[in-house]
């Protein structure tokens, strides 16, 4: 096994195929825009020792904002962030920098803000992100909590103290949604684009981030790590970007974007990659020779093969609730601007429902929620009723049932 591995260059020839980030010229092109509304000022990242949250604070950083508070309940992921980014040579942390371990709901997070505000910038990337978070009823209602309920919670605290940036990250899973997770998302566009007359609003839909905390291919490292073998599907295909390049899209989102904004990158579907076609290039940059297997069972009992040099990988079908075998940024019936970016489109004038109305949608989910016996159909069936394009996909298996 190699010892040496540029899991950054190995993204860009092996994956996106690109020499270069995406967002190289959008940032040449509005650098002067993105330094005159972030250098000097007080930023706040909720959810920024993820991988998306860390990526968008090493591409903000660049910009000399004063302050920079970052929230996650991650603690380990915010250790590592504060080492990455005083580890590297092309990035300085403000002085007046500091990290809390804590839930953005909590009551200390308030205290924090009003001490340590008034921000100009706040970005939200806490959120549920996972397929494999809709199992069960229980599953779904932590998941609609985090990315719907807390994310109105933190709009309503920012109406009384409202930034001049405000970003919460969507997913392209929210356009067409078939998976819970998807749906969740886009309920949470629909309710901050329901506030985006009272405060500047923008999010973002866009692809996979290669080998992003706690992906299939993150799980590549950790399998290889641990002499297990690998599992991945043999049919699934998606669009790419790398971490430094979803931080990117991000902050340009964040800052360019007029309120109401729902920013994705320009991929053509020719760059889509399939999952399976990863992972003979990933071994042999390890140094290892791939061993197809037919089952679970085949894979595991083959890593003796390990030692000589053979990797075990089980392809399979995907079969899993919620599984989109392609990904949309947009739908049929939303308004676009291709022209503002060079590598990024924008969803304009996305419909808003009224404040009102939302209000009755987040009473009925927490209606929902009071059910001593609450299944996930329950759930779904609420859904559906919200979100009339909502075409949930139950397989009844589940990610937690697979390797």
């Amino acid at each position: 096994m190699s010892l040496v591995f540029n899991i950054e260059k190995f993204i860009g020839e092996k994956i996106t195929g690109r020499s270069e980030s995406l967002l190289t010229k959008d940032l040449n092109n509005f650098h002067e825009t993105l330094s005159k509304e972030i250098q000097g000022k007080k930023v706040l990242v909720i959810g920024g020792a993820g991988t998306i949250g860390s990526s968008y604070i090493r591409a903000l950083v660049k910009y000399h904002p004063a302050k920079l508070v970052v929230i996650d309940i991650n603690e380990n992921g915010l250790t590592e962030l504060v080492r990455d980014c005083r580890s590297r040579t092309e990035i300085e942390l403000p002085e007046d920098f500091k990290t809390y371990p804590i839930n953005f709901s909590d009551k200390v997070f308030y205290k924090i803000f009003k001490q340590e505000g008034h921000f100009d910038i706040v970005a939200n990337f806490a959120a549920h992100k996972h397929v494999r978070s809709e199992k069960d009823a229980y599953s779904i209602e932590a998941m609609i909590e985090n990315n719907v309920l807390k994310a109105k919670q933190l709009l309503d605290f920012l109406l009384q103290y409202p930034p001049t940036h405000f970003f919460c990250v969507s997913t392209d899973k929210a356009a067409n949604p078939v998976n819970v997770m998807g749906a969740s998302k886009k309920l949470m566009e629909e309710v901050i684009l329901a506030y985006s007359n009272k405060l500047k609003i923008t999010t973002a839909r866009f692809a996979n981030v290669a080998f992003s905390n706690g992906s299939l291919l993150a799980g590549f490292i950790d399998r290889v790590i641990k002499q297990q073998p690998l599992s991945c599907p043999a049919d699934v295909k998606r669009f790419f970007v790398s971490p430094q390049e979803s931080g990117q899209i991000c902050l340009c989102a964040c800052i360019l974007g007029e309120s109401g904004d729902v920013f994705f990158p320009k991929l053509e579907e020719s760059s889509m990659v399939n999952f399976a076609d990863i992972v003979e290039p990933y071994l042999n940059e390890l140094g290892f020779e791939l061993k197809s297997c037919q089952s679970e069972e085949e894979a595991k009992s083959s890593t003796g093969e390990i030692a000589n040099g053979k990797y075990p990988v089980y392809f399979f079908k995907s079969n899993t609730s919620g599984e989109k075998l392609y990904e949309e940024f947009y739908t049929d019936t939303e308004e676009l601007d291709l022209d503002k970016c060079y590598n990024l489109g924008i969803v304009k004038n996305a419909p808003r429902r009224p404040i009102a109305e939302l209000e009755n949608i987040i009473s009925e989910i927490k209606t929902l929620f009071q059910k001593e016996h609450l299944v996930k159909a329950d759930i779904v069936a609420l859904l559906n009723k919200m979100l009339p394009n909502f075409q949930h996909i139950e397989t009844g298996v589940s990610l937690d049932q697979k390797m």
